[in-house]
């Protein structure tokens, strides 16, 4: 997931993908394999919260036997484009040009069209840090709120301090302004430990099981709805 009103991208992007300033990635998968964490985590799926290229969920759905629906978004119009061409074709899957630190209105609408108050799954891999970032630790505590309140799961993948560091190194090292809230955030540190707390105290989440640590030392934590 991405968090900018506006996604085009720069020289500088298209030349070091890696300095994306909103997470929205052109080529996330070609250096983050989606096997670094389906060897961790069970073949299920509802929903994938910031999914750049829809190659993961296109190999989640492969694996699941029963009938479901996908849900796919990010605010990078041009990701989703992506996703749209290059995904198979799969009557269950659906990608969505949406900030849900903007707009939550479309996510009521489509579970309204399937006849259902919550999603049974929601994965939210690799997204924590780039709402921390670019809107503060309370759009990063509203996110989590509100992403409990229409999960009956929650399968969380926060990115460690020590991404955050290196994502601003990175923007520093092609000379443009460091992140908005990089300077004053409080919630620092075990940033996952925050997350934990902050689900299991104020949005009526527990957690069920950790599946352990990625190569990228990021853990993959899955809560359930008390």
């Amino acid at each position: 997931m991405a968090t900018c009103p506006t996604c085009s991208k720069s020289v500088d992007e298209v030349e070091d993908p890696g300095a994306a300033p909103y997470g929205n990635f052109i080529n996330y998968y070609t250096f983050n394999p989606p096997e670094n964490r389906l060897s961790l985590i069970p073949a299920t799926l509802l929903r994938d919260l910031g999914h750049n290229d829809s190659r993961e969920e296109d190999t989640l759905i492969l694996d699941v036997g029963r009938k479901v629906h996908l849900l796919g978004f990010d605010l990078d119009e041009t990701l989703i484009r992506r996703a749209q061409q290059t995904s198979p074709e799969h009557s269950n899957i659906t990608f969505m040009h949406l900030d849900i630190t903007q707009d939550t209105k479309q996510l009521q609408d489509y579970l309204r069209q399937h006849c259902c108050t919550h999603f049974h799954l929601c994965l939210c891999l690799a997204v924590t840090m780039w709402v921390h970032l670019n809107h503060g630790d309370s759009a990063l505590l509203q996110l989590l709120s509100h992403l409990a309140s229409i999960s009956k799961h929650l399968l969380l993948e926060a990115q460690p301090w020590k991404c955050y560091r290196s994502a601003a190194r990175r923007l520093r090292k092609l000379g443009r302004s460091d992140f908005d809230h990089f300077k004053t955030l409080k919630i620092q540190g075990d940033v996952a430990i925050h997350l934990k707390e902050h689900l299991e105290k104020h949005c009526g989440m527990q957690l069920i099981q950790s599946f352990g640590s990625t190569s990228w030392d990021r853990q993959l934590l899955l809560f359930r709805r008390t």
